[in-house]
């Protein structure tokens, strides 16, 4: 569904991500792990077009056949099916949750029943976010904000979610949370390309992971392959055999 080819990125003179190539079958939720500074969310941020490709394609498969995304500006990606949750969240902080997820929802256009049942399926995958919407998006918590932000993704009814980092700065109980409602995307047919460091909990969730080192992609594999693999985890990822046995 999504297929990404000799992608090669600059940040100025710095050569950052050399040849990253991977793919995302449709439904899938596939892993993109490596050590801090490795060009994860580099990938993303250059799979959605915040950041410009030197050379390669990133390209998605359509009705009509796989569409060269590469020319095209952020917007007309997502206008496609490429939803984006970044790192830092982006929601707006002054506006309260409901008028967070307005704006992706007036973007669109709808009819008022088709808004509601968008709002429902986000509100499905958040029974919390309901009570909330009163709420400005500043004082909430960092899950709650994190799950704000995939909400208002999802009301886009985006084919594939690229989700950077979102057990980033939460509780365990929360990032478990956050990381079952991905594998739950997954099974409701929406595909996922996860940057996540904690390396073990996304291997629970997903079905293939991708190694990156030094601004390329080092393996593909199985999550379960990856799994049994303690050596390649522990010299890529840094992850112990005590790491894994407190895996939830």
């Amino acid at each position: 569904m999504l297929r990404v080819s000799d992608l090669h990125v600059f940040y100025g003179p710095s050569h950052v991500l050399w040849g990253v190539s991977l793919d995302v079958a449709a439904g899938a939720v596939v892993a993109l792990l490596g050590r801090n500074g490795v060009g994860k969310s580099t990938t993303l941020k250059a799979i959605i077009g915040l950041v410009p490709a030197r050379q390669g394609r990133v390209e998605l498969r359509t009705a009509e056949g796989w569409r060269d995304l590469t020319p095209l500006p952020p917007w007309e990606r997502a206008a496609l099916g490429i939803g984006y949750v970044p790192e830092d969240r982006r929601i707006f902080p002054h506006l309260t949750v409901r008028e967070n997820l307005r704006v992706g929802l007036d973007r669109l256009g709808l009819p008022p029943r088709a808004r509601q049942q968008a709002l429902e399926r986000a509100f499905d995958l958040f029974p919390a976010l309901p009570a909330l919407l009163e709420r400005q998006g500043r004082v909430l918590s960092g899950g709650q904000q994190q799950m704000l932000a995939l909400a208002r993704v999802l009301v886009l009814s985006p084919r594939i979610i690229l989700l950077d980092e979102p057990s980033q700065g939460l509780s365990p109980m929360l990032a478990d949370s956050v990381l079952d409602a991905v594998a739950r995307l997954g099974r409701e047919g929406i595909a996922v390309l996860l940057v996540e460091q904690n390396a073990v909990a996304a291997l629970e969730v997903c079905a293939r992971a991708y190694l990156m080192d030094k601004g390329t992609v080092a393996r593909g594999t199985t999550a379960d392959a990856l799994r049994a693999d303690r050596a390649a985890l522990e010299r890529t990822l840094g992850v112990t055999a005590d790491d894994l046995r407190g895996a939830r």
